[in-house]
């Protein structure tokens, strides 16, 4: 096959809104133009399967850590396979995937791309040092939201390397769903009321928050449920699931919330709720909550990093200062108060999706940036 060799270095291929939207891009991009392949630090995650399903390359390159011999000798074997495979792009995702794959990606390919999609909440003063020093050697830093290139600027970013290419929802996949199907399946009253949150479930997602909401909504409203989705990562924390049940329990709504684990029908998902909740105490510009507005259901979100770039309060949508329970409990009870109020936010929603968010946007944006990255190291080389 001929044409652009691009090769996805991402740390694992897990269910987290980094990796949905590799694999979103990797699906989307012209098969006549780019010949994708990966290479992975860690083989796990339910993308290894869809990978090998489409005959898509993958290559692990095992790591448990960067200080150690074998960093080098599997970066120096990166190094080997971008030079024999002739690969045009190396497009690392993540503080791993950037610092593994960055300087040896610099020395064999053309053109070395950074993805930096949140404001790393989690990394160290140290990891974010040097995250910042590798990707000076990339030629462009590409993220998700305004609020991570500011945020980057202020920790010293080159703001001329910087790209913004919003996330992009492919709209077909909210086209309809069985409402009643899905709460049938999930056992909820047909006449309740049904509030959830969908997320990787961690600290920094504010499910907590969530939860003391659900417990002060219950105490007046007998009839609404709450649904969580989503489980805790696999390499983190484990037992923070048991700990949110036993917090719901502890609230006295055991017996109200589901904790459903991870699910495919995430869109059928949406449709059945009354009201979508991110009370996420950290992000980037969130695929759940662009998820949410596609699915046209009325959303309550936390206004953190990007989400005001998406989300106008009280046009299409509800925004409500972070880790503020009785804040996010009194949104959502207005939207469940007035359904005529929560359709209207949720179709304007809609069309800003459409407008601002589409797949067919932000695939046309990346492949013109990868083109325009190449096309210009090629005159140079020329030169």
């Amino acid at each position: 096959m001929t044409g652009i060799r691009l090769l996805n270095v991402v740390p694992t291929l897990l269910c987290g809104g980094t990796e949905q939207h590799f694999m979103t891009l990797s699906r989307s991009l012209d098969a006549d133009r780019f010949d994708v392949r990966f290479a992975c630090l860690r083989k796990c995650g339910p993308f290894v399967d869809e990978l090998r399903q489409r005959q898509v390359p993958l290559v692990e390159y095992r790591l448990a850590t960067f200080r150690s011999l074998n960093a080098l000798m599997q970066q120096a074997r990166l190094a080997r396979d971008v030079k024999r495979h002739a690969v045009d792009i190396v497009h690392a995702y993540s503080f791993y995937g950037n610092v593994f794959a960055i300087p040896p990606g610099r020395i064999t390919a053309p053109v070395v791309i950074a993805s930096i999609r949140d404001r790393g909440p989690y990394l160290t003063a140290m990891q974010r040092r040097v995250q910042r020093h590798v990707c000076r050697l990339a030629d462009c830093i590409l993220v998700n939201a305004d609020a991570v290139r500011q945020w980057l600027i202020n920790d010293g970013y080159d703001a001329s390397r910087i790209v913004v290419i919003p996330n992009g929802i492919d709209l077909r996949r909210f086209d309809g769903g069985d409402r009643e199907a899905v709460r049938r399946s999930l056992g909820v009253p047909e006449a309740a009321r049904l509030v959830g949150v969908i997320s990787r479930l961690s600290p920094l997602k504010g499910i907590e928050d969530f939860l003391h909401a659900a417990a002060s909504i219950a105490a007046k409203a007998d009839d609404t449920r709450f649904v969580i989705v989503g489980e805790p990562s696999p390499v983190s924390n484990r037992p923070y699931l048991d700990q949110l049940r036993d917090l719901a329990q502890q609230l006295g709504i055991g017996g109200k919330v589901l904790f459903t684990g991870l699910r495919s029908d995430v869109p059928a998902l949406l449709s059945a709720l009354d009201v979508s909740v991110m009370p996420s105490l950290n992000e980037a510009l969130s695929n759940v909550l662009l998820e949410s507005m596609a699915a046209t259901t009325p959303l309550v979100a936390t206004d953190v990093g990007g989400t005001s770039e998406a989300i106008a309060d009280g046009v299409n949508g509800v925004l409500v200062a972070p880790s503020n329970p009785p804040l996010l409990a009194a949104a959502i009870e207005r939207l469940l108060a007035a359904p005529a109020q929560a359709r209207e936010l949720a179709h304007n929603a809609r069309r800003t999706i459409e407008d601002r968010f589409s797949l067919d946007r932000m695939v046309q944006a990346t492949e013109c940036l990868y083109g325009r990255l190449l096309s210009g190291k090629q005159r140079i080389a020329a030169a």
